[in-house]
């Protein structure tokens, strides 16, 4: 089933107070019903909201749902441990712990499912969580530059690829990790990981500098 068109936007302002408690309300509703019982209806009683409220904000249950999770990630911050790789261990660490909570696991798991059919669901996942989380990664290399952990990349088509490598190698790995095998995303599986990852770092900048 495609996504309906985004609701309209006019009329009165948004409110604030009441997009954070809807948000809340659907990751609360995911927790206690699951995807399959949780309706706009029961998200609109939770939040104190008309249902009428939810539909001029969002299309349909499955845009809801994303736009929940993706507050979810907006929680994570780079920590700066004063080397690229403790870096990165101490962000995989925060993306693995979210990961694990049950709102994020199963709203994630359930609009992934949807959008394998929907087209513009897909789009609303790498708009609201995929380009949103990237800041993390260009945060992270331009920090390592300065300090001269990684080398410079001058030329924006080739920097652009290696930050969309970069993301894909650590949300896939810890994803799957995660939501796949149901591993645990500890302190060795991640030293592990982040040293497989700077060594890939170091091969791809070493095959640009030679072309």
């Amino acid at each position: 089933m495609q996504s309906r068109s985004p609701a309209s936007r006019t009329g009165r302002p948004r409110s604030a107070t009441a997009d954070a408690a809807i948000l809340a309300a659907t990751r609360e509703a995911l927790v206690e019903l699951g995807w399959s019982k949780l309706t706009l209806g029961d998200v609109a009683t939770r939040a104190g909201v008309a249902k009428t409220t939810l539909y001029r904000r969002w299309a349909g249950k499955n845009e809801l749902v994303v736009d929940a999770v993706a507050e979810l990630f907006d929680e994570l911050e780079l920590p700066d441990r004063g080397s690229l790789d403790a870096d990165i261990e101490g962000v995989v660490l925060q993306f693995a712990a979210i990961l694990a909570r049950p709102e994020a696991k199963s709203g994630l798991m359930a609009v992934v499912a949807e959008a394998t059919r929907d087209d513009a669901l897909r789009e609303r996942i790498r708009a609201s969580v995929v380009d949103r989380q990237k800041r993390l990664v260009l945060e992270g290399r331009s920090r390592a530059q300065a300090r001269g952990e990684l080398p410079p990349e001058p030329d924006p088509a080739t920097a652009s690829r290696t930050a969309d490598l970069i993301f894909d190698m650590v949300a896939g790995a810890v994803v799957h990790r995660t939501l796949v095998s149901g591993k645990p995303v500890d302190e060795a599986w991640v030293r592990g990981f982040t040293l497989v990852l700077l060594r890939g770092l170091a091969a791809e900048a070493a095959h640009t500098a030679t072309g």
